[in-house]
């Protein structure tokens, strides 16, 4: 009984799959790239059953033909050849293309307003063909398209194709092709109707690009929508040109919008061999009232450095672009040899424009540290500007190229309630560079310099000071293991040696990456530096290899690397995982 069990379990398995075989394959011969897929696009699938295995035999060499036709092939020979012994039966399409149909002549016009259109004109310029070039009908078929969709979104909403005509003499293999576009006149922006009461004026108005009796250009829309997402006030955002309701000339638009969750929460899991395990928590509010406020409440947690972060954002002349952000925060962190608790306030007025990012600020740091049986607790309030700018191509986890520059510069003073003057400016620098493909350069860089008064340099605070190391700095170093190094004696009265930062720091890093797949990509780098007090420069070089997966949320880093300053070094290793910039 159990081997009739077993024989019946197979025959249900094996049946489902004889009933959906194949009765029919097939291949193509005689021509190959455009042409052969156009040809097995129009033949289509391979037939299941006995009675489409006929139909598909009948229409096999009309379906050719139309394939090749459609590329502007019409005196194709083409020759079936049915094998009935193979199982399945295989058809065999051998395809002689011939001499093809070339373009003669073209009438291409613009009419009425869109003749006069700059896009228009663009548009023309660009078509896909020519008079000598082969006809192709799905060139022509798109260029009709274009036009009708170029005028949707400039505004002829009552523009038409008036004269759409191909005709081909296949006797001579010559085309003429007759597209005429008559566009009538171009509409305006009427009035604009939105929700006041989800939506503040004094702020919404700053993101609108156009007003009423302005030309229409849907781009401007999609640009109001755009901008309206981002501001992360909205679940959903509808802009909506009103064509049933044309008049005078003018198009009405609608915003429509539906107001995002007052809260929501967002966890998060990460591991690095700088900063360790570390789990976050963000709370944000993303429209506290109908002025835009909004608010970020975030917490971190790992060994080196456990943190809380409050932000308030309240939006100035741009809901984006200018915005006033309110803080306070408290870290507990590790620097070199040092423990450094910190706490402060800030205020922060931020700009953007195109790809630039600038701010002005100014902020209180209350910071205390020891220093082997020393402890220092300082207050330092620092004004401050800062500049940055990204550029970058391809994915968001993986750019394909970029280069990423930020320049910060702070200040402190005694007559501002600062415990020391201090002039601070540092600068970071990423670039990715394409060389082929597969292959892809990365280069980083940091520089930093704080300037201080002769005898403060015990009391500036660890997190106002450069350190060097780890997987984002100089590779075959420990986190922040490089810096300038004091003998000190410990609490328990004996001597040891101190990392305690630098007044200075240069670091550069040069990696060579070449892509196995998609996914999987290998590295070769070098990096050197060091974080230094002014005139006691020390260079640390380390070198390595790596390996890269690349996952939905950036790379994933493994690689080892050896420090090239000391004489028969460990290898360390090194993980992380993010993105690029």
């Amino acid at each position: 009984m159990l081997r009739y069990f077993f024989t019946f379990c197979l025959l249900l398995v094996s049946v489902p799959g004889q009933l959906h075989a194949s009765t029919l394959e097939y291949s193509v011969k005689g021509v190959s790239g455009e042409l052969k897929e156009n040809v097995i696009a129009w033949l289509g699938t391979e037939p299941a059953t006995p009675e489409e295995r006929s139909n598909f035999l009948a229409a096999s060499e009309d379906r050719a033909t139309d394939a090749l036709k459609a590329l502007g092939y019409y005196r194709p020979d083409i020759e079936t050849t049915l094998d009935k012994k193979s199982r399945p039966w295989h058809l065999t399409v051998t395809v002689k293309a011939n001499e093809p149909v070339r373009i003669a002549g073209l009438d291409i016009q613009l009419l009425d307003e869109a003749a006069e259109d700059p896009a228009f004109i663009d548009l023309m310029a660009a078509l896909p063909f020519k008079v000598g070039d082969i006809l192709h009908h799905g060139q022509y078929e798109q260029a009709k398209r274009q036009l009708v969709a170029l005028g949707l979104q400039r505004g002829y909403f009552d523009g038409a194709l008036s004269r759409t005509r191909v005709e081909v003499n296949a006797e001579e293999l010559t085309a003429t092709i007759a597209v005429h576009y008559s566009s009538g006149s171009r509409y305006r922006f009427g009035e604009l109707t939105l929700d006041e009461s989800v939506m503040d004026m004094s702020w919404v108005d700053s993101v609108i690009r156009f007003q009423s009796g302005d030309l229409f250009d849907h781009s401007l829309l999609q640009q109001l929508r755009a901008e309206l997402q981002q501001t992360r006030y909205f679940s959903n955002v509808v802009v909506r040109p009103q064509l049933n309701q044309l008049e005078n000339g003018r198009v009405p638009i609608t915003v429509s919008v539906s107001a995002a969750n007052s809260h929501s929460f967002e966890f998060g899991v990460g591991f690095s061999t700088d900063t360790e395990e570390r789990v976050s928590v963000t709370w944000r509010t993303p429209r506290i009232n109908r002025y835009g406020h909004s608010q970020e409440t975030r917490l971190e947690y790992s060994p080196v450095q456990p943190s809380g972060r409050f932000t308030y954002n309240i939006p100035l002349t741009h809901p984006i672009k200018d915005v006033l952000q309110l803080s306070a925060y408290m870290e507990d962190r590790e620097y070199g040899d040092l423990d450094s608790r910190q706490k402060g306030v800030g205020v922060r007025r931020e700009f953007r424009r195109d790809q630039w990012i600038a701010s002005y600020s100014a902020r209180t740091l209350d910071e205390a540290w020891a220093l082997g049986r020393t402890h220092k607790d300082n207050t330092y309030v620092l004004p401050g500007a800062s500049l940055s700018h990204k550029t970058r191509s391809g994915s968001l986890v993986d750019p394909e190229a970029g280069f990423h520059q930020v320049y910060l510069l702070e200040g402190a003073h005694h007559d501002i309630g600062s415990d020391i003057n201090l002039l601070r400016a540092y600068s970071n620098f990423r670039l990715v560079v394409p060389l082929a493909p597969r292959h892809r350069l990365v280069s980083r860089a940091e520089l930093g310099a704080v300037f201080i008064e002769p005898g403060d340099r015990e009391d500036l605070a660890p997190s106002l000071s450069f350190f060097a190391g780890g997987s984002q700095s100089i590779r075959g170093f420990s986190y922040q293991s490089i810096g300038n190094e004091v003998e000190l004696l410990r609490p328990d009265g004996t001597t040891g040696t101190f990392v305690v930062g630098g007044d200075r720091l240069v670091t550069v890093s040069l990696e060579y990456q070449y892509y196995f797949t998609d996914t999987w990509r290998g590295a070769v780098f070098a990096d050197a530096g060091d974080a230094f007090d002014e005139g006691e420069f020390d260079g640390h070089y380390g070198a390595g290899f790596g390996v890269h997966y690349m996952s939905p949320v950036g790379a994933i880093r493994l690689e080892l690397a050896n420090d090239l300053s000391e004489d028969n070094p460990s290898w360390r290793l090194h993980i992380n995982i993010g993105a690029e910039f």
